[in-house]
């Protein structure tokens, strides 16, 4: 299976170009500030591209998206679009099991959030363990979470909950995720490979191209 990671697009999808593949997904922060209308060209944009299947979450710029009004509006247009939308559950694609959720550590009170320790730990148990590929908006702690701090500092800023889960997963292959824009990248640990799908950098700008990953 063919499959290219976004994240973060932060309402610029149509200057990204999307390859053919099996599988696009894309792991939250569509929009700035949970505009409909960001969401509507979104989802015409993902009937255009190359993809055989989609597979979406929301983030934490999601505004308006967790409840209210404005939530089944955005979720009917992704899915009216053909794409799956996950929130806490789980899709299978040519036998690989997809399992999303949108949760991430609290940050400024935004969509989704949740304090660290039992009050998040209790989505990551919600991840069956016979998961092949996992999407998620926040990474999990030490690996791609380094958010800038100050002049020269970082600080990992990922969650220690997820991570702990995921040492349990025997069967995941792959885990993408987005939402700390300098983490961009792919790397290997053990039997999984981790992608932080980032489309933009710091300055909100989409310079990072799709991450392609063959499973």
């Amino acid at each position: 299976m063919k499959i290219c990671a976004i994240s973060d697009t932060h309402s610029q999808h149509r200057k990204i170009t999307i390859p053919e593949c099996d599988l696009l997904i894309v792991s939250g922060d569509i929009t700035f500030k949970g505009e409909l209308s960001v969401i509507e060209d979104f989802s015409n944009w993902l009937t255009e591209i190359p993809a055989k299947n989609k597979a979406i979450i929301f983030g934490n710029h999601e505004i308006g998206f967790e409840a209210g009004p404005k939530r089944q509006k955005a979720i009917s247009m992704i899915t009216n679009s053909g794409a799956n939308y996950l929130e806490d559950d789980s899709i299978e694609i040519d036998g690989l099991k997809i399992w999303g959720s949108p949760v991430q550590p609290r940050f400024f009170d935004w969509e989704f959030n949740r304090n660290r320790g039992k009050d998040i730990d209790r989505h990551w148990q919600m991840i069956p363990n016979d998961t092949n590929i996992l999407i998620t908006h926040g990474p999990p702690y030490s690996i791609m979470d380094e958010a800038p701090r100050g002049i020269g500092g970082y600080e990992n800023v990922g969650c220690v909950d997820l991570l702990n889960r995921i040492a349990d997963l025997k069967e995941l292959k792959l885990m993408v995720f987005g939402h700390i824009h300098a983490g961009y990248g792919i790397k290997k640990i053990d039997h999984t490979t981790f992608v932080n799908a980032s489309t933009c950098n710091e300055k909100y700008q989409p310079i990072n191209p799709p991450i392609i990953i063959d499973i």
